[in-house]
């Protein structure tokens, strides 16, 4: 990802022009050989406050790696999916699409997961939210998500959560780690 020349649209800390209210990139520490970012969120639904927050590699190998993604903080009557996403402006303002691996419905790529309270667990590739609304999965990474469509080339890129199928056109669980590749 091309951070160094402008940065990932929308992204504070990172060239671009913030995310909101709730948004906070903390690109410190280290989470093994790779450094982590994390990126937080304040969102109201349900009648209830979410803080959310996701945490996942700030880098990771074009040629394609395994990364953890955590979270906390998650509504867990709302289910959510994880993976590596084109993102076009900051977080809720569009749905992070295309993403590596589609809709892995036989969970063969590893590319996505589902955390969901009622069916995580169920299929592959899927797992039920911890207390307090937390997660924490494997997916696949790499910068070629098909199609001509290239992170840091042709598309910004990054390690996201947002609404799953049975809620798709909530953008309040919208939360991006941007993701370089090298």
């Amino acid at each position: 990802m091309a951070a160094a020349a402008g940065g990932v649209p929308g992204v504070a800390g990172a060239g671009g022009s913030g995310q909101g209210a709730g948004f906070r990139p903390d690109r410190g520490g280290a989470a093994g050989a790779a450094s982590a970012a994390t990126s937080t969120r304040t969102v109201t639904d349900g009648g209830g406050t979410w803080r959310l927050a996701l945490t996942a590699p700030a880098t990771a190998s074009a040629a394609g790696q395994n990364v953890t993604v955590t979270g906390s903080g998650f509504n867990p009557a709302k289910g959510v999916y994880v993976g590596l996403c084109a993102v076009n402006g900051p977080q809720g303002s569009g749905k992070p699409t295309p993403c590596l691996g589609g809709s892995d419905q036989a969970g063969t790529t590893g590319a996505a997961h589902w955390v969901d309270s009622t069916f995580g667990g169920t299929l592959p590739n899927t797992s039920a939210y911890g207390p307090g609304g937390t997660f924490s999965v494997t997916i696949h990474v790499k910068a070629d998500l098909g199609n001509g469509q290239i992170c840091g080339d042709t598309v910004e890129c990054a390690v996201v959560t947002r609404a799953d199928h049975f809620n798709s056109a909530n953008r309040s669980y919208d939360v991006h780690v941007p993701v370089t590749f090298n």
